[in-house]
């Protein structure tokens, strides 16, 4: 989800409905994992891999129901996943916290896909090949990140950020269960976040099953040409769009981020503006 973050942010979706028990559509897999699943005053147990799977027929069949450009692109691609298809095309570890989440995100900011991904490369480098800590990055000289291809803005922010969550004042397991807008607000008081980095950790980290991205460049390319659009979306008319996915936004903005990367296969799609 890296197509440059606007500074003008729209605001932050709601909760999905609380009838929705199947463990999110993009978190990260864990076949042994087992979920116990309240139904009335008694439980039952079932794997996360198999309820994952019934829940997400049942999102492509609502996503198909209610909006028919959805089912086009969904009956495309039947056996998309949207978990692996995030990891592979944006070359993404298996599993992500939120801070690391948030630095990919705050890495991409203005960037393409590929500069972000050298980046994030040259980043892991630093450190060993692996993203930082909040802890290691503080604890790392400045410059280094500015060597790696950091802006002085971004490393700023991420100092911010890593301070906060190492001295207590924001914690990472508080933060992940807070509701989106609840996190939003929280996050975008740091300078330099915003609600594309967030809405992108959101999908990326906490793998929340409703969100949608409408300030990325690439969706709103991907709103333009599945829906035949004559003009870019603005984010409003892109939210005004997606209304009808919910509470599967996460899903239908993964088709569309799918749709793009394929077409951009060939010919080869322009790079965005840095």
């Amino acid at each position: 989800m890296v197509s440059g973050e606007p500074f003008e942010g729209a605001p932050a979706g709601r909760e999905s409905r609380a009838e929705f028990k199947h463990p999110s559509l993009l978190s990260s897999p864990s076949s042994t994992m087992v979920t116990v699943v309240l139904a009335g005053k008694g439980a039952r147990m079932e794997t996360e891999d198999s309820s994952r799977a019934v829940g997400l027929q049942q999102a492509r069949s609502y996503l198909r129901n209610v909006d028919p450009v959805l089912a086009r692109l969904i009956d495309d691609r039947p056996d998309f996943d949207p978990r692996a298809w995030r990891d592979n095309a944006f070359g993404l570890p298996p599993t992500m916290g939120l801070f690391g989440a948030l630095l990919f995100q705050i890495t991409g900011q203005q960037l393409s896909v590929p500069a972000t991904r050298r980046t994030l490369a040259r980043i892991e480098a630093l450190f060993g090949g692996h993203l930082p800590s909040a802890t290691e990055l503080l604890d790392v000289d400045p410059a280094k990140l500015r060597e790696a291809g950091l802006s002085w803005r971004k490393i700023g922010t991420l100092r911010d950020l890593a301070g906060r969550l190492s001295d207590g004042r924001l914690d990472p397991q508080v933060l992940s269960g807070l509701p989106d807008d609840v996190l939003m607000a929280e996050l975008t008081a740091i300078p330099g976040i915003g609600p594309w980095t967030v809405q992108g950790a959101l999908l990326v980290a906490l793998g929340r099953d409703d969100v949608v991205v409408p300030g990325d460049l690439r969706v709103r390319k991907a709103v333009q040409a599945a829906y035949r659009l004559d003009h870019l979306p603005t984010q409003q008319e892109v939210l005004a769009i997606a209304a009808k996915w919910r509470p599967y936004r996460s899903l239908a903005t993964s088709y569309l981020f799918t749709a793009t990367f394929a077409q951009a296969k060939t010919p080869p799609a322009a790079q965005r503006k840095t």
